[in-house]
């Protein structure tokens, strides 16, 4: 086993950005790893007022005192340079967001080692957690791996398996795989550290790449089947969200679905698709096959409101159809 001496002496540095990231660097500190530098993406402006705001990592570690950077590429010789000068044992990365070319992986004696959330070789690449809900699927997991130069293609040191729930979001699902993630980094690190595992090479011709996610994807096409709508709502939740238009007698206005629910089966009467109508105590929209039912949304500009809330000001939204 990894002693308290040997972890403390090791010289780790950590690179990551999103709030997976935040998880994982917490494990480490929360440890005791002397984690020696953390790398994380630059501020970025969010929101109406485009505030300048940190990633949580960053946030993390100037708590923490760690030396941060935020080096816009790598392909600058004074981020190698800045890497370098700090001698690391071990880079762990997880979600950063950036290629690591050679010359930084052949820095630290015991390798780049990567957090990622899908069962490798499934999911290469960026948003795997929100391609896994967007294909439907009933598991997937987190992968460790000794990264190499291509984009997650390192060989194996460990995987554990997770299941989807059938009401999982991005959100809910990036929570668990950061607990699972975290916990599979700390059982695994030790028997790196001591030489106990041996890595294991994927599986090239079974690999699945990721769809990079844009904000005009969570626009809804209701002639697709409710299922796969609702797949979509999941996987695009929090970010970017769905939305669908709506023509207000001479307007068009465009709303965002901030809550649905799925109902698999039609009603008895047939309906074009994109309809709004009353089910029962629900408000219902048609689709090619099986019905979402509207639970809260949002106009553009305005705050997001639940669906009686809405019609009681906008009672010609029953009957509409939505496109």
């Amino acid at each position: 086993m990894l002693t308290d001496k040997k972890r403390i002496k090791l010289r780790v540095v950590f690179m990551g950005t999103s709030d997976l990231s935040e998880k994982i660097l917490e494990a480490l500190l929360i440890n005791e790893y002397n984690v020696i530098g953390v790398f994380t993406k630059v501020d970025k402006k969010t929101g109406r007022k485009q505030e300048l705001t940190s990633p949580k990592v960053k946030l993390l570690a100037e708590k923490h005192s760690l030396p941060i950077f935020q080096p816009t590429t790598f392909k600058n010789p004074e981020a190698i340079k800045q890497l370098r000068d700090l001698k690391p044992d071990l880079i762990v990365v997880a979600a950063y967001g950036k290629i690591l070319p050679k010359t930084a992986l052949e820095i630290p004696g015991f390798g780049c080692l990567n957090v990622h959330v899908s069962l490798l070789p499934k999911y290469r690449g960026p948003s795997p957690i929100q391609n896994a809900l967007l294909n439907g699927e009933t598991e997937t997991g987190t992968t460790l791996m000794l990264m190499d130069e291509g984009v997650d293609t390192g060989d194996i040191l460990a995987q554990r398996k997770l299941a989807i729930a059938r009401t999982d979001t991005t959100a809910s699902l990036m929570l668990k795989l950061a607990e699972q993630g975290a916990v599979l980094l700390l059982e695994t690190l030790p028997l790196w550290i001591e030489r106990k595992i041996k890595p294991t090479k994927q599986d090239h011709f079974h690999t699945s790449l990721c769809q990079l996610i844009e904000r005009e994807d969570g626009h809804i096409f209701w002639v697709k089947e409710a299922q796969s709508i609702y797949n979509r709502y999941r996987a695009l939740t929090p970010w970017p969200g769905i939305f669908t238009y709506w023509k207000n007698e001479t307007t068009t206005v465009r709303l965002k679905l901030i809550s649905v629910e799925l109902q698999k089966e039609n009603s008895q009467q047939a309906r074009p698709c994109g309809e709004v109508f009353e089910i029962g105590c629900d408000i219902g929209v048609q689709t090619v096959k099986g019905i979402i039912l509207l639970k809260e949304l949002q106009k553009e500009g305005k705050k997001a409101t639940d669906i009686r809330s809405f019609i009681n000001g906008h009672p010609k939204f029953i009957g509409s159809i939505l496109f």
